[in-house]
């Protein structure tokens, strides 16, 4: 299972220096968000101890999905050294996501 992403820990967890973090903002009623959840997961296990991988329920946490700008959903964020440095909006292959996370490794 992904790690889960809240407004309370996303500083902590996802934006410290030297952490590379894939934060996927979703919601339950989100069809396309559905399709990606289990890529999320399978990737969370496989950089599991190298990349912080997880979820962001934008119904139950405003205040990061504000601050980042996200307005549809799924988007996901790539941060390195809590900088976005990659953003893509909507579905995505597991191919697709994992070489955007090996380019930031």
């Amino acid at each position: 299972m992904a790690f889960e992403f809240t407004d309370q820990n996303f500083e902590t967890e996802a934006l410290q220096e030297g952490n590379i973090a894939v934060v996927d903002f979703w919601a339950e009623w989100c069809g396309p968000c559905r399709l990606v959840s289990p890529v999320i997961d399978e990737l969370s296990k496989e950089y599991s101890g190298n990349v912080k991988i997880g979820k962001l329920n934008v119904d139950h946490n405003p205040q990061v999905t504000t601050q980042y700008g996200v307005r549809g959903i799924p988007t996901i964020l790539f941060l390195k050294d809590g900088k976005v440095v990659e953003k893509h909006v909507g579905t995505a292959t597991k191919a697709t996501l994992k070489a955007k996370i090996e380019a930031l490794i």
